[in-house]
Order: C-alpha cells, then sequence, then structure tokens
C-alpha cells in the first residue's frame, strides 16, 4: 500500500507509546479488533522497536513508527517490521535518512513554509502538527487553496468530539489521535474498552 492509501483507510492513526512491552500484543489485537488496522507506534520510550516487531505479526495490523528525530531511527524501524514513518518535522538528515531507508515518510509541519519546503522535498502527505496549536481547522482549510495537492493528517489535540469537523477538511485523509489508548486501560489490561474506543473512531463520519 502506497502512504496514501494507508491514510485513507486509517480515518484515525492511534499515536501509540509502550511502557510495558507485554501490552504490544494484546493492544494492537484490541484495535485491529474495533476496526482500528493503522497503528502508529512511538519511539517515545525503549519499547518502541520492540514493539514495532512484536505489533507487526498482528493480524490485519499495519504498524508505522512515529516520533522519528535521529535518522539511526529509520532503518531501524523498517527491520523492526514498520512499513511507514511518522516524524514531528523534517531536516535535511531526515529526508536523507528517508531515501536511503525507503521508509515511507509523513513528516510533520506547523506552517505554510514549512509544507512547501516538505512539499518541495517530494512529500504530499504531511501531518499537520501540533494541529490545534498550529490552526486546526482554520488553517487547513485556509492552506488548501495555494496548495491544494497536499493531503494531511493533523495529530495534535483532537478528541472523538472535534475528529468528524477535521475529518471533513477536503485536504484531511485522516486524524491522529491518543485517545484511544488510554494509560489506565492499557495499565490495567482493559483491552475490551480499548476495542471499543476503536469501533467509535472507525465509525467516524465528516461533519
Amino acid at each position: 500500500m502506497s502512504l496514501l492509501e494507508i491514510m485513507k483507510s486509517a480515518k484515525v492513526i492511534p499515536v501509540i507509546a509502550i511502557d510495558d512491552p507485554d501490552h504490544a500484543v494484546p493492544l494492537a489485537q484490541a484495535l485491529v479488533a474495533g476496526g482500528i488496522r493503522v497503528l502508529e507506534v512511538t519511539l517515545r520510550t525503549a519499547h518502541g522497536l520492540g514493539a514495532i516487531k512484536a505489533m507487526a505479526q498482528v493480524p490485519g495490523a499495519i504498524v508505522g513508527v512515529g516520533t522519528l528525530t535521529q535518522p539511526e531511527e529509520f532503518a531501524a524501524a523498517r527491520d523492526a517490521g514498520a512499513v511507514f514513518g511518522v516524524s514531528p518535522g523534517l531536516t535535511p538528515a531526515l529526508i536523507e535518512a528517508q531515501k536511503k531507508s525507503g521508509l515511507a515518510l509523513l513528516p510533520g509541519t506547523m506552517t505554510p513554509s514549512e509544507i512547501m519546503l516538505a512539499r518541495e522535498a517530494g512529500y504530499k502527505q504531511l501531518k499537520l502538527f501540533p494541529a490545534v496549536p498550529a490552526g486546526g481547522i482554520g488553517m487547513l482549510n485556509a492552506i488548501a487553496g495555494p496548495l491544494p495537492d497536499v493531503t494531511f493528517c493533523p495529530t495534535g489535540g483532537i478528541s472523538i468530539e472535534t475528529a468528524p469537523k477535521f475529518l471533513a477538511c477536503k485536504n484531511v485523509a485522516c486524524v491522529g489521535g491518543s485517545w484511544l489508548t488510554p494509560k489506565e486501560a492499557m495499565r490495567t489490561g482493559n483491552w475490551e474498552h480499548i476495542t471499543e474506543l476503536a469501533r467509535a473512531a472507525a465509525a467516524l463520519t465528516a461533519e
């Protein structure tokens, strides 16, 4: 699947931080059972790469790596089983690492200049991050006019209540959110609750 196809199949991509490696597989199974198949596992904890490797084996899961900030992380994530990457921003070193690794990248952008620089580097699928502080829906609608060939996954400050309004923007394919994996549910192993959250997210429609 291309990165755009992955985005369009998602609606919501959960932003996942794994504190306990034993949570990786049951979490992925719970999300997939609720209809959320595209999973972004961040490198914000020491268990990120191990979690990617484990979750990539879960049937139906499409696993990506998030919080890519160092060039060496690209090849490591690809080798662990990630099929796409997400970064909070974009630098020349990250561009070079992405091209060497072959790992599809959804780079973070916040301003029109950053969006244009990313587009010049060949990226037309972008993350608007942090989405709400960056201007949210107003920003997305404003940028759609001068840059109509760019598609976004806004992430940062989005909830299940506001997600439908973001999904209604013509340049948005999906949104990213952390509400699908509440820490208390993960700590207690309440995977049924996470499946319920996933079902609600998968059923979202644009407003």
